[in-house]
């Protein structure tokens, strides 16, 4: 397995992170201590979850896994949705969030969070109160870097703006979606994380099952996500979804690799990608994925995949900037 800096942090982590939010849902605890286990012989530092996993179980099952490795591992979790029925049970408010990390940190049982993730950004509250109170949870050492899941890029921008100017710890990672079907990140995210030198852990590589190659444009199981799950069917619910799918299992057949392996791989060979989080509910869908870190990925690789789906415009939705045909580059 190979590594690389987080951002400017000066931490190396592995170039595939694993998710954690199967831990008990789909997986129950003895297969979380095998997927983790085989995740640490393959080399993966990066364990990521969130305190709303599995109603907080997630975060429990991890941190007895951990218990005897803690400073070999990079743990992360992230707090913003509904842990409760109260009002204030959600949110970034100062409020909730210094009760969030420490509920996460009971959970695991450790005393710090390597790396906490502002979940979603919240338009009810000013993120220089966010982003203080998460700057008095590192100077407690509870915290010790600043993330931000499911920010557009103004949104983050804005808040590394607002820390600049407030001389408030900066934030270090993004974790954004991103897979074949789905590239909104490569107009704005991606390119503003690597303008700014942040680490970016993507997450749902495999759109949620949609590129394992069990799903075709005539293949439907009725077991998984996109069968199931109303806010997956949301998301992967068009046609085009399907039949991309089955050109890129079509692909690596061709290729003599696991289409799981290779809708991994491509998003790992993206420039400004750190690392890929990958999750699974069994071994077999965990052994899968990790061949990901065996694909030799060339540039040749990554166009032939990337030209399987549209490449979203850019910004200023001037597609001639991308040919011959424009006013010409510095």
């Amino acid at each position: 397995m190979q590594h690389d800096f987080l951002g400017d942090t000066g931490v190396r982590v592995s170039k595939l992170a694993f998710g954690t939010m199967t831990f008990g849902n789909e997986a129950d605890e003895g297969t979380s201590a095998a997927l983790f286990a085989r995740c640490r012989d393959a080399g993966v530092n990066v364990f990521d979850c969130a305190d709303v996993y599995a109603q907080g179980r997630s975060e429990q099952i991890l941190g007895k896994l951990t218990r005897t490795c803690r400073d070999e591992v990079f743990i992360t979790s992230k707090a913003y949705f509904p842990t409760g029925s109260g009002p204030n049970d959600r949110g970034s408010s100062r409020y909730h969030l210094v009760r969030a990390v420490e509920a996460s940190l009971r959970r695991m049982g450790t005393d710090r969070m390597d790396l906490f993730f502002l979940h979603r950004f919240d338009d009810m509250t000013r993120l220089d109160e966010t982003l203080r109170a998460v700057e008095d949870l590192i100077r407690q050492g509870k915290v010790l870097y600043l993330g931000v899941s499911n920010f557009a890029a103004w949104q983050t921008m804005k808040a590394l703006g607002v820390a600049q100017q407030h001389g408030l710890c900066r934030l270090v990672c993004l974790q954004p979606m991103y897979n074949l079907v789905k590239r909104q990140a490569e107009v704005e995210i991606l390119p503003m994380a690597a303008a700014e030198r942040l680490g970016v852990f993507t997450y749902s590589p495999l759109a949620g099952g949609l590129l394992s190659g069990k799903y075709a444009a005539g293949a439907r199981p009725a077991e998984g996500r996109l069968s199931t799950n109303a806010m997956y069917q949301t998301r992967y619910g068009a046609p085009a979804y399907y039949e991309a799918a089955e050109r890129l299992a079509a692909l690596a057949t061709d290729r003599g690799v696991h289409p799981a392996a290779l809708a991994v791989a491509w998003v790992a060979a993206h420039p400004a990608v750190t690392a890929p989080l990958v999750g699974a509910r069994n071994l077999e869908q965990l052994d899968a994925v990790l061949g990901a870190s065996s694909i030799d990925r060339n540039e040749a690789l990554y166009s032939e995949i990337a030209g399987l789906w549209p490449a979203p415009p850019p910004a200023t939705d001037r597609n001639e900037e991308r040919s011959a045909h424009n006013y010409g580059a510095r």
